[in-house]
């Protein structure tokens, strides 16, 4: 049996950044970004392979939700308790646009090829 330490942990590593709950976190489909939304009302975006934050996305007045990816990895779509879906630009971090009109937005998902955006909200 090997040796193992006392203060051992299975952890490689933890991101630290966000100061509320870490509500969702997803890979970019090249593996190169790490994405986390938190009840601190922002986005952040992490190099997975050093931990390091590559930036925060502020936009959202409330609770973020969700995150996800497109599938070719251009856009990152988040979801928030401020009635909205948020379009960025993961590379530069700019704001690519909002989409209003759900209550209390809870997930996201982009169709396969891209193409579509389809949100899950409180109002059915």
């Amino acid at each position: 049996m090997p040796v193992v330490q006392e203060d051992w942990n299975s952890a490689l590593q933890s991101l630290e950044g966000h100061y509320s709950v870490v509500s969702a976190v997803i890979f970019s489909p090249d593996g190169l970004l790490l994405a986390s939304a938190s009840g601190d009302n922002t986005v952040r975006l992490w190099d997975p392979s050093t931990g390091a934050s590559l930036g925060t996305l502020k936009g959202h007045s409330s609770y973020v939700t969700a995150v996800t990816f497109s599938p070719d990895g251009q856009l990152l779509a988040s979801t928030s308790f401020d009635n909205t879906v948020r379009l960025w630009n993961p590379s530069t971090g700019a704001s690519r646009g909002k989409l209003e009109g759900d209550t209390y937005v809870y997930a996201v998902a982009f169709s396969r090829d891209g193409q579509l955006l389809a949100s899950a909200s409180r109002d059915c």
